[in-house]
């Protein structure tokens, strides 16, 4: 067996690249597969079929088989055409997008500049929460237009510097007859309709998805004449899926596991992540769900006084997450990206655990016992969540704050924060460029700018704001990184979250496979998976 074409390293120094190979092929399955299918264990469960319903990974990456955006990122984050050949900023309001001539919908229909003006204006005007995920990304859309079948014209309420990478996220949809497609009618069994890779074929909500090749795709014929995704939400699970040649790729291999797939065969490919993993808290009410003193009587928020939250930072120990936990499949945090990438400050830096200042800040704070409260976060969702959240309540326990773990499918945690039924909790996002994270999990929410989407603890810092206003009017370049930096520093001193750790993807595959590539957003998808040659 030989590789297919090799991964081109990220051109970013802070991401970590790996291939790992094993000693001996996985065992063959009992039952030969057809040619050309390949099949993919992922931890990622859609639960729509509608591109525009969440921006959260399980949508993103398993939909981008079926539509496509007008641009993507590639592997060093750069922004490369998709549906757009070009764009042009016009003024500072207003932007051009030259699209591709010659692509075609899975059902025939041609792609152009009103299927663009249809996709933004369904996300902005139409869809209602708790859909319309995407929102905020075009909420500063003033107006588009189809100046011909392959030009758009974008205008803004105000300056946006950095839109074109606003449309890396966003999937392009087919303009109907008349009105707009409900999720409801997407999710109904109609085959979804879009530009990519692979057409749809079936689908069962949390469980499966199988595509088909689009022999008419416009980039070349596709690889795999089927895909076939099957969801496997437990990490052991699909580590065994792919130990015994049941499926060609797994996704979110814990790093616990990498040697023993190693030792029985498998491949592992690995990259560090555009992301952050995070504790959040609640400053918002008065009395928080599952807050109490030592004798468990309720009482007031305690996060509300930046004095707590810094102290349970200092109680935190990044260091045993990330090389334990994580088995050095990870990098310690300070900050929403690793530090070097674009955006982000060289004097945040990850601190040991100083368990002495933390007691002298609570006892500061009035809770010179300490308190109990509860740790939510969800299970399987992320490398190493549920240990993380053991070993910071362990730490925690260190100061007198009694912190109980409480784990739950990402699905129920998700609808539980929502709810508001966590005090504090363990979270994670990922994002184009820092300045998309720092809009969406710490700038105040707010409807009308589009911020605060991921600010689930209704943190507000209006200097803050006003810096990551300033920050993103400016042209992307070396003062816009500075001025998103200082940002940075500034609400990060105020500790709104505890940043814990980056940590890498890791996906296994089998000897069907000849390579893998990674990409640090953390996607799964076919377009990676390059089929082994004899």
């Amino acid at each position: 067996m030989k590789l297919g074409r090799p991964f081109r390293p990220c051109l970013l120094s802070a991401f970590l690249v790996s291939v790992s190979l094993g000693a001996s092929l996985i065992s063959t399955p009992a039952v030969a597969q057809e040619p050309g299918d390949l099949r993919i264990a992922t931890s990622y469960k859609l639960m729509t079929l509608d591109p525009h319903y969440a921006n959260l990974n399980e949508n993103t990456s398993l939909l981008s088989h079926i539509y496509e955006r007008l641009v993507y990122q590639d592997e060093g984050l750069e922004l490369k055409p998709g549906l757009a050949i070009s764009w042009r900023a016009l003024s500072p309001t207003q932007w051009e997008f030259k699209l591709r001539d010659g692509v075609r919908f899975h059902g025939g229909a041609v792609f152009d500049a009103e299927d663009v003006v249809y996709s933004i204006e369904r996300i902005r005007d139409f869809l209602k929460p708790p859909s319309g995920g995407f929102r905020s990304s075009v909420s500063g859309i003033k107006a588009v237009s189809a100046t011909d079948p392959l030009t758009v014209v974008i205008e803004t309420s105000g300056a946006a510097p950095t839109l074109p990478l606003t449309f890396s996220s966003i999937f392009m949809m087919n303009k109907p007859a008349e009105g707009f497609e409900t999720t409801e009618a997407l999710n109904s069994g109609a085959a979804p309709v879009g530009t990519g890779p692979y057409k749809f074929e079936s689908w069962s909500s949390g469980e499966s998805l199988r595509l088909v090749r689009n022999d008419g795709y416009w980039g070349g014929k596709p690889a795999w004449l089927t895909v076939g995704f099957r969801v496997i939400e437990n990490p052991a699970a699909r580590v065994a899926a792919l130990s015994t040649g049941e499926v060609d790729v797994a996704d979110a291999i814990p790093a616990r596991d990498v040697d023993g797939l190693k030792q029985r065969g498998a491949w592992i490919a690995s990259v560090g992540a555009a992301r952050i993993n995070f504790v959040q808290f609640d400053v918002d009410r008065d009395t928080l769900p599952g807050v109490t003193d030592k004798s468990g009587e309720p009482i007031a928020n305690p996060f509300k006084d930046p004095q707590v939250r810094r102290a349970l930072a200092l109680a935190t120990d990044r260091g045993i997450l990330a090389d334990k936990i994580l088995a050095g499949y990870g990098t310690a945090a300070s900050q929403v990206f690793p530090t070097g990438l674009p955006g982000t400050s060289a004097k945040l830096l990850p601190e040991a655990p100083d368990y002495e200042a933390a007691k002298a800040l609570l006892a500061r704070a009035g809770y010179p016992d300490g308190f109990n409260l509860v740790l939510a976060g969800p299970a399987g969702r992320y490398p190493g969540d549920a240990e993380s959240l053991q070993a910071i309540a362990q730490s925690w326990a260190r100061i007198g704050v009694n912190a109980q773990p409480s784990t739950a499918p990402f699905s129920v945690f998700n609808t539980k924060r929502a709810a508001g039924d966590y005090a504090v909790w363990y979270g994670g996002t990922s994002g184009e460029a820092v300045d998309i994270i720092l809009r969406a999990l710490l700038a105040s929410p707010n409807k009308e700018r589009g911020t605060g989407a991921l600010n689930f603890g209704k943190y507000q810092n209006v200097a803050f704001d006003e810096m990551l206003a300033k920050a993103e009017s400016i042209a992307v370049g070396p003062e816009r990184d500075a001025a998103l930096a200082s940002a940075t520093e500034l609400v990060m001193a105020d500790q709104p979250i505890i940043p814990l750790y980056h940590f890498h993807h890791i996906v296994g595959y089998g000897p069907r496979i000849g390579s893998y590539v990674m990409h640090p957003r953390g996607w799964t998808t076919a377009m990676q998976t390059i089929a082994a040659t004899e």
